[in-house]
């Protein structure tokens, strides 16, 4: 009997005790109160100083995306070819090392020929044309072709005008330009323009540049006013022509593989945010230009100012050997463009 009454009290126990547990009333589990959602960091690499704008509207990016991811995504930045040169990079974007790029358009013909549409010479008129062009409808459609390549065009950003320097004679018109050997990008659009106008266009990545005219192997190169003055050109060359030969737009591109892995909202985030930035980049581009002009010149730097139209005719057969691989009608549309 005694073991009986002993058994009966077991079971009524082991009930009670599983009542307690499915107790509707009991309260889940709440998670640790210092549990926080997982980070995310992107890899965003550029090629040039972090003084310049393209480092400095990444960091601009960078704040905003964490602000409004709440805190999700965190940008690192690695600036001056850190990763690599342009071309290493975008390569890197499609491989997955790498996650986000500011480029120049210079390496994107290698990747995809149409881009180099905007390489053209003398092609915009000022920088309001081509902000019209590239955040318009035909810039939508260059970067359009860019994701079958395993890379996002998240914005048109900006290099800005570009310009020549060397360390021979001061520039007044293409006779000037004849014989010098200037450093270009792997850009067959430049390199050809410049073989119009005389030169001797000499393609280096820019992490030699500064040592090879340092050393007068080439004559000269050429680009904006910000990467003149930020990679302090002027210690190694004198004479400033302003030109205005190419309008440089830059890309802030993103690994496909990368951006497909985040959510919806995340990716909208970062694709609105881009072209916000752009806005910003391109303000410090043409706010450095204006200012640096002149401390150029307080350097020592001899600045000069070619006639354009001499300039422009130069290179005119240019426009005609590229027709058949950008369309003539894309040339006249983005020319024609109001």
């Amino acid at each position: 009997m005694k073991k009986r009454v002993a058994l009966i009290l077991l079971i009524v126990m082991i009930l009670s005790l599983t009542a307690c547990g499915t107790n509707s009333n009991s309260e889940p589990a709440k998670p640790a109160s210092n549990e926080t959602v997982k980070e995310i960091v992107l890899k965003a690499g550029h090629s040039v100083a972090p003084t310049h704008p393209y480092h400095l509207g990444l960091e601009k990016f960078a704040q905003l995306i964490n602000e409004r991811t709440d805190g999700k995504i965190k940008i690192e930045i690695f600036h001056s070819a850190q990763l690599g040169n342009e071309r290493d990079m975008i390569e890197g974007l499609q491989m997955g090392t790498i996650d986000m790029v500011v480029s120049s358009t210079g390496p994107m013909g290698g990747f995809e020929p149409k881009m180099l549409v905007v390489d053209l010479p003398f092609l915009f008129r000022d920088r309001e044309h081509a902000y019209k062009v590239l955040d318009g409808e035909i810039g939508k459609e260059l970067l359009s072709t860019l994701p079958s390549k395993g890379i996002v065009g998240l914005a048109f950003w900006e290099n800005g005008f570009r310009h020549i320097t060397n360390s021979k004679k001061p520039i007044n018109g293409p006779e000037d330009i004849k014989g010098l050997k200037i450093r270009t990008m792997e850009n067959q659009v430049h390199m050809d323009s410049f073989k119009e106008l005389g030169a001797d266009p000499t393609p280096m990545a820019w992490s030699e540049v500064f040592t090879a005219l340092q050393q007068k192997v080439i004559d000269g190169q050429e680009n904006p006013i910000p990467i003149i003055y930020t990679q302090k050109i002027y210690e190694v060359q004198k004479n400033l022509a302003l030109t205005e030969h190419f309008y440089s737009p830059s890309l802030l591109l993103m690994s496909k593989s990368k951006l497909d892995s985040l959510d919806a909202d995340t990716q909208r985030i970062l694709a609105d945010t881009a072209l916000e930035v752009a806005a910003y980049e391109r303000g410090l581009i043409k706010e450095m230009e204006d200012k640096q002009i002149d401390e150029l010149k307080g350097f020592g730097v001899e600045v000069t100012t070619p006639d354009k139209a001499k300039l422009q005719e130069a290179v005119a057969p240019v426009y005609k050997k590229y027709e058949s691989q950008f369309s003539k009608e894309l040339i006249d549309k983005i020319i024609n463009t109001k």
